[in-house]
């Protein structure tokens, strides 16, 4: 596998440095087709042991920009999804750490006890799919969250195959699978701390978590967000 990866490699750089060597934008051209060509290579290959992208570091954001470039990811998230939030489908919120969580109710989006997405539904994450092509240097968390109602095993199930339906939503529209990471965590982490078998509307969800990827710490993008309950 390793020898094909270098194998694609040489022979891509290679059609690359041929196509340039009559333009006068050679170098500049060289140099981007380049780093297209290892970043579409590395970021195909996945670390086995931790489950992440290696090579997800081509166009990792300086640490010391990557709180402007997340305000204003947020602010196009806000505008773009404006009308939204005016019906209190969702909330858009910035994290301690500097991620960005949007949090949207499932009971807009999906029936009760399906996983599948509402027609309606799906321009909302269209919007958003439409800002996350545009802001490329994030992990995208997509977690799913249930109310207390039902076992505890078949909230597990729901809340995972609800965030797959919105992670299938976003790759459609043309965000790379390879920037996504999706789980379900079902009832253990409420908004609203009620008893069991309670039917609390904030409670079922799906949560988008946007961290990321910053140069010499990429690992942290990749890694689940903390407890979401509360939040």
């Amino acid at each position: 596998m390793k020898r094909l990866t270098l194998i694609a490699m040489a022979t891509a750089t290679a059609l690359t440095v041929a196509g340039c060597a009559n333009d006068p934008n050679r170098n500049t051209k060289l140099g981007a087709g380049i780093g297209a060509v290892v970043g579409g290579v590395l970021g195909h290959q996945v670390d086995g042991d931790k489950g992440r992208y290696i090579g997800a570091a081509v166009g990792a954001i300086a640490g010391g920009a990557a709180g402007n470039y997340m305000d204003r990811q947020r602010r196009e998230l806000e505008k773009q999804l404006a009308e939204e939030a005016k019906r209190n489908e969702l909330q858009i919120i910035k994290l301690s750490d500097g991620s960005i969580k949007i949090g949207i109710a499932s009971d807009v989006s999906f029936d009760t006890g399906s996983a599948t997405l509402k027609p309606e539904a799906l321009t909302t994450f269209n919007k958003i799919a439409t800002v996350l092509q545009d802001y490329e240097s994030t992990v995208i968390h997509v977690v799913g969250h249930t109310d207390t109602t039902g076992s505890a095993q078949t909230n597990q199930s729901l809340s995972e195959r609800r965030a797959a339906s919105v992670g299938s939503v976003l790759t459609g529209q043309g965000v790379l699978a390879a920037r996504i990471r999706q789980e379900g965590r079902g009832e253990r982490e409420l908004l609203v701390p009620t008893a069991d078998n309670v039917k609390e509307a904030r409670n079922r969800r799906v949560d988008i978590v946007l961290k990321p990827i910053i140069e010499g710490n990429e690992n942290a993008a990749y890694t689940p967000p903390p407890n979401l309950g509360g939040v």
